[in-house]
């Protein structure tokens, strides 16, 4: 084990013979031939400190990001794929299955000796030569006496988005779940190239619209990064403001629908009442209720107004004070305790082969934080602490969300105590470059590829949204547990479908 510990991702690349890309900022990306990312493959096996961030894919080239944990190094690793064709990660990090087989749906990129070759975002609409795919969609085959198959959605009742859960049960217990995603899509990829940066990061803010600020915040640093641009810190702090008060709202929604979902309807609507005061000091500030449209690469496009510091002011003594007391009465009530308290319970294993950040890795004892590594300002200058918790179930879930949301409120206060005077934005040279960033969203890291061409306009964006490495382990976590278990166990999961199918 100390062995494979020493196996360090960048000195793997290198020595695989990757030859690094000169413009490509802050972490480095390695070219790799055929045999070189063979080698790739066989570190990962050897190496489980290597977590996969993203795998995407170009018409000609397929790459992937990773994270050594133990170096705390980021790199990402790319192959030319004149034939269209690539050796899987899949059977080294699981997370890569779903991503593979988008880009084979998006750009005819094989992973050729994959298990699992059906399509992903393609739902037998999209044209093909001239034609339609019409092939049905075989799901995973159960067997075994006395199971029957629920299917559910992908139209659901209310106003969520759509997506298909396919059950399989004996009984009441769940003995395989199968989701299939891809009903949101909206090829926010495709929208993105050719733009400038600024017509661009309307669309990175559209990613998912709960997270409207970190989308906007990932693409902007990408930008940033590429163009070896520094925002005014002024932008730099309201951008972190931001991101908490967005933290602070979906946290609040999240905890009063989980209780909403085991029929304890008085903290969901407290939580509601809360949430809302959230978005107004926001719409107030900000003026706008997601913050969308905020943040752009180079600062960020409005002031806090004057006027809304006392609301924020407000909101804060607000929460510090009411929210130890639904806390209290989330605990008290064995009612509660009952649904929540070892339901839709993750393990560790699984939660560090997908790499799963936010809240679920979290409570599931992976206290990866992108505020802390690979860190950026302001964060830095300010004192927080990561919550962590072991148990990985329903309950565990929601108390990250009440302590993150005790941690975001002392962000809060720092960043209204020491924001700077100053300019709001710089203006970004029109040239060419390679970016990357990674920020923490409510949900977790949210993650951003960029390149710009001579004209500084982009050549192609790749924004990755949490849920794309937290839908998986849905799976795993209702496995055992009854059906009708699964809302409450959704909620505490609460992943993008937009965000994810992009």
């Amino acid at each position: 084990m100390a062995e494979r510990a020493s196996l360090k991702l960048i000195d793997t690349l290198v020595a695989a013979g990757g030859a690094p890309v000169a413009s490509h900022r802050p972490w480095p990306r390695y070219v790799l031939d055929a045999a070189g990312w063979q080698k790739l493959v066989e570190g990962l096996g050897a190496a489980p400190h290597w977590a996969l961030l993203d795998l995407w894919g170009e018409p000609d080239a397929v790459h992937a990001a990773l994270y050594d944990e133990s170096a705390q190094a980021i790199a990402v690793a790319s192959l030319s794929c004149p034939d269209r064709r690539f050796p899987t990660l899949s059977a080294v990090r699981p997370a890569a299955g779903r991503m593979e087989r988008a880009a084979r749906d998006l750009f005819a990129l094989d992973a050729h000796d994959a298990i699992d070759k059906r399509p992903w975002l393609d739902h037998g609409r999209w044209p093909v030569g001239g034609a339609h795919a019409k092939a049905p969609y075989n799901f995973l085959p159960v067997e075994g006496e006395g199971l029957h198959v629920i299917p559910v959605g992908p139209v659901h009742a209310g106003i969520i988005e759509p997506g298909h859960f396919r059950f399989t049960a004996s009984g009441e217990t769940v003995v395989r779940l199968e989701e299939r995603l891809g009903y949101v899509h909206k090829g926010i990829e495709g929208l993105m190239a050719g733009k400038t940066p600024a017509e661009a990061a309307r669309f990175a803010a559209r990613v998912s619209g709960d997270s409207a600020v970190a989308h906007s915040l990932a693409f902007a640093r990408a930008v940033e990064a590429a163009l070896e641009a520094e925002p005014p810190p002024r932008a730099i702090w309201l951008r972190a403001l931001m991101a908490e008060l967005e933290r602070i709202a979906n946290h609040l929604g999240d905890f009063g629908a989980v209780c909403n979902d085991v029929a304890f309807t008085f903290i969901h609507a407290k939580c509601g009442e809360l949430r809302e005061h959230c978005l107004r000091a926001a719409d107030q500030g900000f003026g706008h209720r997601l913050m969308m449209d905020c943040i752009v690469p180079g600062g960020v496009v409005r002031d806090l107004d004057p006027g809304a510091v006392g609301g924020l002011q407000a909101l804060i003594a607000e929460l510090k004070r009411d929210l130890p007391l639904l806390s209290q009465l989330y605990d008290a009530k064995a009612s509660l305790q009952d649904r929540t308290v070892g339901t839709g319970r993750v393990t560790s294993d699984f939660v560090n082969r997908f790499a799963a950040g936010g809240f679920i890795g979290r409570a599931t004892g992976r206290g990866f934080d992108a505020r802390r590594h690979p860190g950026y300002a302001p964060y830095g200058d300010l004192a927080f602490d990561v919550p962590v918790l072991e148990d990985g179930d329903v309950n565990a879930r929601v108390w990250i969300r009440i302590h993150e949301i005790e941690q975001s409120l002392k962000l809060l206060e720092q960043i209204l105590a020491k924001l700077p005077a100053g300019p709001l934005a710089v203006e970004l040279p029109a040239r060419g470059g390679e970016g990357m960033a990674m920020v923490e969203g409510f949900r977790g890291e949210a993650i951003c590829w960029v390149r710009l061409d001579a004209a500084g306009r982009v050549a192609r964006a790749r924004p990755r949204d949490p849920s794309w490495l937290q839908w998986p382990l849905l799976e795993a976590a209702i496995l055992d547990n009854i059906v009708g278990d699964f809302p409450v166990c959704n909620k505490s999961f609460n992943c993008s479908y937009s965000g994810h199918d992009l």
